[in-house]
């Protein structure tokens, strides 16, 4: 069976040579950038409210277990249910519970990647629950049977005549190249859904401690759809989705739109405080919260790399990348595409089967500019590639970094090395040798200078 890393490759290069693919996602994001510089525009001090979001979230990921007890007594006291879930095995076991005890039949649900890192819907369907995903893009991407291409818009590589394709075979629906059609028809086929279904499954963009609400952003209105109208309501969330005041999120909601779609703010921003009180006309009868941790408490015990934890996920960092732009987000083949995921992935799924992702990256820095909350991402990829060189070196490791190590100490040494290998590197471009003939294939090395820059820096001071 191949491994993480040889299919990434394999997915990799084909879309990499996928030209009309690629033109598509650059056109599509163009849009993006023009909505987001000019939202940003707007903005009296956008270092300073890049600031402040960080803020925000460091000084809840640094005190997180007080933080989510604040939080877990206000959500108790609203009302709601907490249940703790350590990983995904876990969190999926308490949700087929719940959805057990209430003898459930059908099940809505709102966009929520969380979901998608535990693989809920394939637990749910294999217990033989009927799952819909309520957010267009996903929904889209449920019937294609794929996971989502990114984590703000899950369907953006899908041209309006492929979903008039899909909608036409699995609906029955009559072919049609309008977006606002495209968007009816879903709206039509799902409508009956949310008054069918026993349980609604959402996400949270926050969680409040302060008032022990969830807060949850969207564009399309369906998630206020999901929470409200199933007579339960259950919310999936990592640990670290937790801030510490309601005046957070007047910094983070407007951040969250600016940097993730280019909008000022996103159209629907709901807080939810607990299940339907007695007089009230609409809202779920039972409330519940899994809160899972799946390994972001190792990430937290890392000092060095916890300030990933403050992800909002807002995939400004895929929106920037060149790498994502060059090989698409399926092609990660993991839950968290992109920069990001390159750096939390290793983290939450194993460093020695996913240390390849942090190795997709050109260094180029423009994910950590992009980022709303300061995460070093680039940095921290270089950090992946340091751990995973030192938790299991291969032996082009042990033998060229050690080997680097012994020259770079000895001055003579490093110049009569410099001098055969620019003698050698044309002869070295034609060789069949490990390593340099697979980087070869993608590249043209530029020709040997005649001098070293030590010879030639010795000429200058003659000057």
């Amino acid at each position: 069976m191949a491994d993480a890393k040889d299919i990434f490759l394999k997915d990799a290069t084909v879309n990499a040579a996928d030209g009309d693919q690629r033109a598509f996602i650059s056109k599509a994001l163009g849009g993006y950038y023009t909505n987001r510089d000019l939202q940003k525009a707007r903005y009296r001090d956008w270092e300073r409210a890049r600031d402040a979001a960080s803020m925000a979230k460091w000084s809840a990921v640094n005190d997180l277990a007080n933080v989510l007890e604040k939080f877990v007594t206000n959500f108790e006291r609203n009302g709601g249910v907490v249940h703790w879930a350590r990983d995904a095995a876990e969190a999926r076991t308490i949700i087929l519970k719940i959805a057990e005890d209430a003898k459930a039949k059908a099940i809505v649900k709102s966009k929520c990647m969380t979901s998608e890192e535990i693989h809920l819907n394939d637990a749910l369907e294999k217990a033989g629950y009927g799952v819909v995903e309520s957010d267009l893009g996903e929904f889209i991407q449920q019937l294609r049977g794929e996971a989502p291409y990114h984590f703000v818009f899950p369907c953006m590589h899908v041209k309006r005549e492929a979903i008039s394709e899909l909608f036409t075979k699995h609906l029955g629906t009559a072919p049609t190249d309008s977006p606002e059609e495209l968007t009816m028809i879903a709206r039509r086929h799902l409508r009956q859904l949310y008054i069918d279904a026993d349980i609604g499954i959402t996400g949270a963009n926050f969680l409040v401690a302060e008032t022990g609400q969830i807060s949850i952003t969207e564009n399309e209105g369906n998630a206020r759809l999901t929470a409200a109208l199933p007579r339960i309501h259950i919310a999936l969330s990592g640990i670290e989705k937790v801030v510490n005041h309601l005046d957070d999120l007047s910094v983070l909601l407007p951040m969250l739109a600016t940097a993730g779609a280019g909008q000022p703010m996103t159209c629907y921003n709901t807080l939810y405080a607990g299940p339907r009180k007695p007089g009230e006309c609409d809202g779920p009868e039972q409330f519940h919260i899994i809160l899972l941790d799946n390994a972001r408490t190792r990430l937290l015990a890392d000092p060095e790399q916890r300030d990933a934890l403050h992800c909002i996920r807002c995939g400004a960092c895929l929106n920037v990348c060149p790498i994502f732009k060059n090989i698409g987000g399926l092609a990660y083949g993991t839950t968290y595409q992109g920069p990001i995921g390159s750096v939390i992935t290793p983290h939450l799924r194993g460093l020695k089967q996913w240390n390849h992702l942090s190795g997709a990256s050109s260094l180029c820095g423009a994910c950590t500019d992009a980022c709303p909350v300061r995460i070093d991402l680039h940095h921290h990829l270089l950090h992946n590639r340091r751990n995973a060189a030192k938790e299991s070196p291969t032996l082009f490791d042990r033998v060229f970094h050690n080997g680097f190590n012994f020259v770079i100490k000895r001055p003579w040494l490093f110049a009569v090395g410099g001098r055969l290998f620019r003698a050698t590197l044309p002869l070295l471009q034609k060789l069949p040798l490990p390593y340099m003939s697979s980087w070869m294939k993608t590249r043209d090395l530029p020709k040997a200078p005649a001098k070293s820059f030590r010879d030639e820096w010795k000429t200058q001071e003659n000057v």
